[in-house]
């Protein structure tokens, strides 16, 4: 794994990978992916940004295979529409990255359906998403699913008597917890999936400390985050660097799934991809459990049920 690049991607011909986030971080994973031969479909709101995005993939990449479709992880009627859109044209998925997010928005806001902006685009829109695209994802070779998780998890706690900040919002405080929500969620997939027989790889990734708009888009341009972000650029590693850590958990053979994986210098903040270190607090089984039920009855969403027991070990990858 050493210093672990693009470079070492394996041929991805055939495959079909979905990602969420047309920029910054998304946009990095869908120009590497579609580089290595895979069929991409950038995901997100914004259809001219995507279109551009797509353009300039293309233009990197004569002949590679991307496309955008329009899916905003804050309605789960978007959510919806996208998966049945990929069900009528698609037969398999090999691939989902759920990447894109929101940050610290200074003020409390909700998504089309009543959950607070970061706990419901960061991690029920992704819940969600997955659930819906999970019949194709089965029928795909080898599937991952990879959930991008953050630093930030490390101070994140949560607090299922009030998932919605709606006692008292902390820009961070809300962050910190759907990041580790995002965390918990990829850890308990592959534990339903071993239990099940599923055949899925799920994996965790952060980019460490990277320069993408994530910050100045939350917070605001001219917020303390978002000048920071501005002025102090050399603090922040490049997004294509930021990438690494996903790409690893998507395409290496050696990803493990129920993994965490992140930079490895300076506290997991920049660097080449390594196992991370996971907070205590992801792995609280009782806790993963009581919020994957309580993410089922909030997006009205369900994954098949697996077994409490399982006599005979599933084992997803000798």
């Amino acid at each position: 794994m050493a210093n672990w690049t693009t470079s070492d991607i394996p041929s991805l011909h055939g495959r079909t990978a979905v990602i969420t986030g047309t920029g910054g971080l998304g946009f990095e994973d869908a120009k590497a992916l579609a580089e290595a031969g895979a069929r991409v479909i950038l995901a997100g709101r914004n259809p001219s940004r995507g279109a551009a995005a797509v353009e300039q993939i293309r233009q990197l990449n004569p002949g590679c295979d991307v496309c955008f479709e329009q899916l905003d992880l804050a309605s789960l009627d978007s959510i919806d529409a996208f998966a049945k859109r990929l069900g009528d044209s698609d037969g398999h998925i090999d691939l989902l990255i759920n990447n894109a997010g929101v940050m610290t928005p200074p003020q409390r806001q909700e998504t089309a359906d009543g959950f607070e902006l970061q706990f419901g685009t960061n991690h029920l829109g992704h819940f969600a998403l997955t659930a819906q695209l999970l019949p194709l994802l089965r029928k795909g070779d080898q599937p991952r699913v990879v959930s991008l998780s953050s630093i930030a998890a490390r101070q994140g706690a949560i607090d299922l008597s009030d998932l919605q900040s709606t006692r008292g919002y902390k820009p961070m405080v809300a962050y910190s917890q759907s990041k580790l929500a995002c965390l918990m969620f990829a850890l308990e997939l592959q534990r339903r999936s071993n239990a099940a027989g599923w055949g899925i790889r799920s994996i965790a990734a952060h980019p460490g400390v990277s320069r993408t708009e994530l910050l100045p888009n939350g917070a605001g341009k001219w917020s303390a985050a978002g000048s920071a972000r501005r002025l102090l650029w050399f603090l922040f590693q490049p997004a294509a660097q930021g990438a690494l850590p996903t790409l690893f958990a998507a395409t290496a053979p050696q990803a493990q799934g129920g993994a965490y994986y992140g930079p490895n210098r300076l506290s997991e903040t920049r660097g080449y991809p390594v196992l991370a270190r996971t907070p205590l607090q992801a792995m609280d089984l009782g806790m993963a459990r009581r919020l994957w039920n309580e993410s089922e009855r909030l997006t009205g969403m369900s994954f098949p049920a697996a077994p409490l027991r399982v006599t005979k070990p599933y084992q997803l990858f000798p």
